[in-house]
């Protein structure tokens, strides 16, 4: 039986939060349950991470984590965000929903994660939940998909994550490249 936990960082059920919102917990953990129950873990890029897409049906569960930049500086929020005070569109310059990913590891792959082995107090967490999978992130993108931001991207590639150590020179110039020009243009939303 799936059994589900959020990771520590998953902010998207909250009341408030920044990037992508769940708005309708019941049905998204359904859809989200169906998606687990589909893919295979062990034949993905890292065994036991992968990035799934939600079918069309789950879009209405959730609210864009982005909308398109303005030049009124009242659309935007001042927030704190992973230690760092940053600029954020109001919740309400979302954008409609076009793809909804998540990203899930198994249990164990995620007690392997780099950030995550470092962080007793999380491994006590998961370890005590005992789920099989941990929900890792919720990404409900408006336009184009959206790429890694480059402050995550930076971070993967200081080893933050197990698969930016496999990525090739080209893989990364691509990946940087898609994240100057995706953001340029969209912003993250936040309550």
């Amino acid at each position: 039986m799936t059994e589900i936990s959020c990771a520590s960082i998953v902010t998207a059920f909250d009341d408030q939060t920044i990037g992508s919102k769940v708005v309708h917990t019941d049905r998204f953990l359904t859809y989200l349950t169906q998606a687990i129950e589909s893919t295979n873990f062990e034949d993905q890029k890292i065994p036991g991470q992968a990035l799934v897409n939600l079918p069309t049906e789950a879009h209405t569960t959730v609210s864009a984590g982005v909308g398109k930049h303005t030049q009124d500086p009242s659309d935007y929020v001042v927030r704190l965000y992973r230690g760092k005070v940053s600029l954020f569109l109001q919740r309400e310059l979302a954008e409609p929903v076009d793809s909804l990913s998540v990203v899930i590891y198994t249990k164990e792959a995620y007690l392997e994660d780099p950030d995550v082995k470092g962080d007793a107090k999380e491994v006590f967490r998961i370890q005590l939940k005992a789920p099989t999978h941990v929900l890792v992130a919720v990404l409900a993108s408006a336009g184009p998909p959206s790429p890694l931001s480059p402050g995550r991207l930076v971070h993967n590639l200081a080893g933050g994550n197990n698969e930016a150590e496999i990525w090739t020179a080209d893989e990364i110039r691509e990946t940087a490249r898609e994240s100057l020009d995706y953001y340029g243009e969209w912003g993250t939303v936040a309550d």
